[in-house]
């Protein structure tokens, strides 16, 4: 008969695949500047998941100062990061160019962004970018932005599904 595991006998990686479900991570590619959106998707060939053209008013009531355009949302997170990162830039890499002329042509920013929520007592993802994620981010001055979010007992009371026993 098989001794059953207690905490002692457990090793580090059944933790892991334990608390895992918890963590939850999102990316997305974004481009800010003054622009009408609809151009932006002309140009590129793809679609965004979302748009704020200037002028318009926001959810929060305010005027939109900039437009933004954002493609590649993912949240299929994994530990490892680049995966995602990956994923949402991968139909990108051969707009290299195109981006670049939109960049100049419309004072643009762009940003990719990353914004993980760890469990205050799960492992942390592995957030390093991969030579490919680093070399388009260069190749179009795409910013890394990594927003990191970590979730205590007392972020979450009550019925919240990232804070569960």
């Amino acid at each position: 008969m098989e001794k059953a595991k207690t905490p002692s006998s457990l090793d580090e990686s059944s933790l892991v695949l334990v608390h895992a479900s918890h963590n939850t991570c999102y990316t997305y590619f974004i481009i800010w500047g003054d622009f009408n959106p609809d151009e932006i998707t002309e140009l590129l060939g793809l679609k965004p998941y979302e748009i704020s053209r200037k002028g318009d008013k926001a959810k929060s009531g305010r005027i939109n100062q900039i437009s933004s355009w954002k493609f590649g949302y993912n949240d299929n997170y994994t530990w490892d990061v680049n995966k995602q990162m990956l994923q949402t830039i991968t139909p990108l890499l051969n707009k290299i160019s195109l981006l670049k002329d939109l960049k100049l042509r419309y004072n643009a920013d762009f940003f990719l962004e990353v914004v993980p929520t760890i469990r205050f007592d799960e492992p942390t993802p592995c957030l390093a970018p991969s030579q490919e994620v680093m070399a388009f981010c260069c190749a179009t001055d795409t910013k890394l932005d990594i927003d990191l979010y970590i979730s205590t007992p007392d972020d979450y009371k009550g019925n919240n599904p990232v804070w569960e026993q």
